[in-house]
């Protein structure tokens, strides 16, 4: 390549590859921020229509970041929100095979992109602790991995709860009584109406086994 054209080639780079780049990185973070909203959205709502359009919605913002860079992890976990919260709208029913692999595999990719994604992390632990071994399923590397996202995030809820039914699996009532009102006093402060009944009612139903087993 002669010395001209290479000039041509690195005015054409900066003018018009790399600005385009750069903006379809910005891109795909806003629309991951209005996906993971949506999201957000869907678990506070309380009708069911809603939670549902807000969860599709999130679903398509998703996608669309994705197709501005796939290698954006926040994209890959908007995704796993959007498919899983719709997954268990009507329950913990995760029955669509084809969904869950999807799911998973939106989940798995954040991590590979970002190992130290903290919400991926305790999404990936409280699914290890509730799956049996023959779907992937693993106790022990769960709670490991819910402990350390409480380590590295103190105001974390979800983690907090799912490794507090763990322990109360177990029988480690105070630890998981502990655990619960922490996640309770959280979700309280930060208005998360997505938590707050599930952790009243996973204290509520933990004191009256502490006080039984009296």
């Amino acid at each position: 390549m002669s010395r001209f054209c290479f000039r041509v080639f690195s005015i054409l780079l900066i003018t018009f590859i790399l600005p385009s780049y750069a903006f379809a990185k910005i891109s795909s973070q806003e629309l991951s921020i209005q996906a993971l909203a949506e999201c957000n959205k869907g678990r506070s709502a309380k009708e069911r229509d809603i939670r549902l359009a807000h969860f599709k919605k999130s679903q398509v913002l998703a996608e669309q970041a994705l197709k501005l860079d796939d290698r954006y992890p926040d994209a890959h976990y908007a995704l796993f929100c959007s498919l899983g919260e719709q997954l268990r709208i009507d329950g913990e029913n995760l029955s669509s095979i084809i969904g869950f692999r999807e799911m998973m595999t939106a989940l798995d990719r954040t991590l590979e992109l970002k190992p130290d994604h903290l919400d991926a992390i305790s999404s990936k632990g409280s699914f290890l602790v509730r799956l049996p071994r023959i779907l992937g399923g693993d106790v022990e590397r769960g709670e490991k991995m819910l402990r350390l996202v409480i380590e590295k995030e103190p105001k974390c809820i979800n983690a907090r709860l799912t490794l507090a039914k763990v322990l109360a699996n177990r029988g480690d009532l105070p630890e998981a009584v502990h655990l619960t009102t922490v996640a309770l006093q959280h979700a309280e402060k930060q208005n998360r109406q997505d938590f707050i009944p599930e952790a009243r009612a996973i204290l509520e139903k933990l004191r009256s086994a502490k006080v039984a087993s009296k």
